[in-house]
């Protein structure tokens, strides 16, 4: 059996996690952690096998406690398992430590695998992983998290100044729809405000 630990600050996305993989008949999931701190107790008690860590928690992040982990239990394993696909936010949490790095978008067949692989030492990247991998190693220009046309255009109209009813009218679209646009784009960036998002946008060269 894989011993699992699931660290996820949101319940019900944790709880997906888990019945996924108590659905494995090769897994068992012996642990769940809301927080970084809470991670790093519980695989300290339990030494699973592989840790399926979230990025952003409260108390501590997916990075910070990977390292703490990666460097008290070597043996223990590392998956990241995110909704992040940054170029720095991949190298950050490969440099911690984590053996591996998959999206939360994922198919549930390739996120088993990847707990499969893991466990057996061996490296699951998702695709913009890897291509984040290989550009480092090729000194290549680091590319930024992957905003689809409407969220561009939802962050153009932002770095304007426009609310959220005005982008809507523009763009024809419900203020809730630009609101869940929004969500997704502050997702991608690693960021929670407006303001940070257009900068890091910005930064990253997706807008002018």
């Amino acid at each position: 059996m894989i011993r699992v630990v699931v660290a996820d600050d949101h319940p019900i996305v944790r709880a997906g996690i888990v019945a996924l993989l108590q659905s494995a008949p090769d897994v068992d999931v012996v642990g769940q952690a809301s927080d970084g701190e809470a991670a790093v107790s519980i695989v300290r008690a339990e030494r699973p096998d592989v840790v399926l860590m979230d990025l952003r928690m409260p108390l501590l992040d997916g990075d910070a406690a990977t390292a703490q982990i990666v460097a008290a239990q070597p043996d223990v394993r590392v998956l990241i398992l995110t909704t992040y696909e940054s170029d720095d936010q991949i190298l950050a949490a490969i440099e911690a430590g984590a053996t591996g790095y998959l999206l939360k978008a994922a198919p549930e067949s390739e996120i088993l695998a990847g707990v499969r692989a893991t466990a057996r030492g061996e490296t699951a990247l998702a695709p913009s992983a890897a291509a984040a991998l290989v550009r480092r190693a090729t000194g290549g220009t680091p590319a930024g998290p992957n905003l689809t046309p409407r969220e561009l255009e939802v962050m153009r109209l932002v770095a304007q100044g426009n609310s959220n009813p005005a982008i809507g009218r523009a763009l024809f679209l419900s203020e809730t729809t630009v609101k869940t646009h929004l969500g997704h784009v502050f997702e991608k960036l690693g960021v929670n405000d407006r303001t940070r998002a257009v900068t890091r946008a910005m930064e990253l060269h997706l807008l002018p």
